[in-house]
């Protein structure tokens, strides 16, 4: 039996529909659906996404800006840069717990922790690599402290 929804048809305007095909478009990320209207029986398509909320990130000087993919997706290859690390697979996890968090807004420091956590989980030396950008490390002392905090970590 197929589905009824309430899906206006663009030819005479019924109110109704019934879904003949769905099938999951663009790596699962929305769905193609094939209708047809039960009065006049012409066929149209639509599409279903997943609506997300916009994250404001509230930077370091108090401005805020809109969350932007590319900018986490930069630090993370240049921190995973020759590394058996896959940067995008970090960067689609962290923007979905962002996400997932239902919170409107993210400081570049939550942001900063939340990438230093994954990294750490998968790789020390990419973990170490955006540490020392991320927390700013002065000289040497300030590296190798950060060194012997991992290596106590483990």
């Amino acid at each position: 039996m197929q589905k009824r929804n309430k899906m206006k048809c663009p030819a005479c305007g019924f109110s109704d529909s019934k879904v003949i095909d769905s099938r999951p478009v663009e790596e699962g990320n929305s769905i193609r659906r094939r209708r047809e209207c039960p009065a006049c029986q012409k066929r149209f398509t639509t599409f279903e996404i997943l609506e997300t909320v916009p994250i404001i990130v509230v930077k370091k000087n108090g401005s805020k800006e809109l969350f932007d993919r590319s900018k986490l997706l930069t630090g993370l290859l240049k921190a995973c840069q020759k590394r058996p690390v896959n940067a995008e697979e970090i960067a689609t996890e962290i923007e979905n717990e962002i996400q997932n968090s239902l919170s409107p807004e993210i400081t570049t420091g939550e942001i900063g922790e939340l990438v230093m956590k994954h990294l750490k989980q998968r790789d020390e030396v990419a973990y170490v690599r955006f540490a020392s950008v991320y927390r700013e490390f002065k000289d040497i002392e300030t590296f190798l402290a950060e060194l012997k905090q991992l290596k106590g970590d483990e």
